[in-house]
């Protein structure tokens, strides 16, 4: 059986995936890193609900503790309108980094549940990040899925979040659009 390493963004976005692989004959371990999340109260929402999921699901999932927003803003500095780019970069490169030292035979992500990704670049990236590490990408377009993986995490009563994740989605989400286009229609990419 080929072992494979979820990338977690959340416990929703698990919910459609994981069972997925299995019956595709995986076996999956989940792995959640995400300094992007903003702020810290969010972060924490959100690996709880991924902690819950686990454990109705059974599923084993590696939590990186090491929560630095920091390095997120320091990859986007000057380039927010590819923003999302790099921040796949620097998810999916810890993802590849922990397959390779876990023996794991894949690498993907929950990221491509949402149909709000850009999985162009999801793609793009984790091929480059399996190809660095040696470990393939295993890309499936879970889009399918969004709609169940909401109609589920409402069902079990998991913490859904309203917005990607980093302060600019969260801006996005909740800012006048006045606003933002002053904020985002001045930036140097």
């Amino acid at each position: 059986m080929s072992r494979v390493l979820l990338h977690i963004c959340c416990g929703p976005c698990a919910t459609y995936p994981v069972p997925q692989l299995i019956e595709e004959g995986f076996e999956v371990m989940g792995y959640y890193f995400n300094p992007n999340i903003h702020p810290y109260t969010e972060y924490i929402n959100r690996k709880t609900a991924l902690e819950q999921y686990a454990e109705l699901s059974g599923l084993k999932v590696i939590y990186d503790e090491k929560y630095n927003p920091l390095e997120y803003f320091q990859n986007i500095a000057y380039r927010e309108s590819r923003r999302c780019f790099f921040c796949y970069q620097m998810r999916l490169e810890q993802a590849a980094h922990i397959a390779k030292r876990g023996k794991f035979d894949y690498f993907t992500t929950t990221l491509l549940v949402s149909k709000h990704q850009k999985h162009d670049w999801i793609k793009e990236v984790g091929e480059a990040m399996g190809q660095k590490y040696g470990v393939p990408f295993l890309y499936r377009d879970f889009r399918d899925g969004f709609k169940k993986s909401g109609e589920l995490s409402r069902e079990i009563g998991l913490y859904r979040q309203q917005y990607c994740g980093c302060l600019y989605s969260e801006m996005e989400r909740y800012a006048p659009k006045e606003m933002l286009k002053e904020v985002f229609g001045k930036q140097n990419t």
